[in-house]
């Protein structure tokens, strides 16, 4: 599989990279999973958005998912735009929200968006998607979210999406590959229960679940500090650590 970092800030765009958005492809499939605030335009630097097989959004906030609307536009009127809707998998009621917040009612708008997208409800458990295998489960954080497992040929990925500590990562990230965990807070504060994981309760997981890789991701940067992170996941996890960037590959 290759993982290729789209976008990374937590919350909000920060000057040098979008919001969450990652890149996997594997045996001809394109899969995006996270669509944030203005990772459209860095999604243009690494492949026709075009050629999308599928995309999931893991949540309903708006730094993972909001440039699904200004996708809506490009696919739909591109003069060689393909005219199949691309699946669009989320949480309960993704095809309402992503409407509502395109805000489209006049008559150049399909009030739908289903001429975009397939509109399908994520639940707990795995599917296939093309080439992939896909398992999904809920995590905790305030909306509905869920973590995600890919699966592709004895290779794994797992992304935490944005979560506070729970089960559900432990099982997502066993034995995989790579770990692609959030870590949004520092050690120390009075962080809130159930919305973000610390670096080092992102590098406690790697080392509880047995990744092979961790990849530190959705930092908030004026509130934390890329160092303090990966000094806290490094303490508490010996494999292999980066806090990502925009444009990073990697292949596992």
């Amino acid at each position: 599989m290759k993982l290729t970092v789209i976008g990374c800030a937590g919350s909000f765009p920060a000057p040098d990279t979008p919001c969450s958005s990652y890149l996997v492809e594997a045996g001809g499939f394109r899969l995006l999973i996270d669509f944030g605030t203005g990772s459209l335009g860095e999604l243009q630097k690494h492949v026709d958005p075009h050629e999308l097989d599928a995309v999931i959004v893991t949540h309903l906030h708006a730094d993972h998912f909001f440039d699904a609307c200004g996708y809506a536009v490009m696919r739909r009127y591109a003069p060689e735009a393909p005219q199949h809707p691309v699946p669009l998998y989320g949480p309960t009621g993704v095809g309402d929200r992503i409407v509502a917040a395109y805000g489209g009612q006049g008559e150049l708008c399909h009030p739908s968006l289903r001429d975009v997208y397939d509109f399908r409800e994520l639940r707990t458990g795995s599917f296939d998607l093309g080439p992939l295998t896909v398992t999904v489960d809920r995590v905790a954080h305030p909306v509905e979210t869920y973590g995600v497992r890919v699966e592709h040929a004895g290779s794994s990925l797992a992304y935490t999406s944005d979560s506070g500590p729970c089960q559900a990562l432990e099982s997502l990230a066993a034995h995989c590959d790579v770990f692609l965990a959030e870590a949004s807070y520092i050690e120390g504060r009075d962080n809130p229960k159930d919305v973000h994981l610390t670096g080092k309760e992102a590098g406690e997981y790697a080392t509880k679940t047995g990744a092979g890789r961790l990849l530190l991701t959705h930092l908030v940067e004026p509130w934390n500090s890329r160092e303090s992170t990966l000094a806290e996941a490094k303490a508490a996890y010996t494999g292999p650590v980066d806090v990502v960037r925009p444009g990073q590959v990697f292949e596992f």
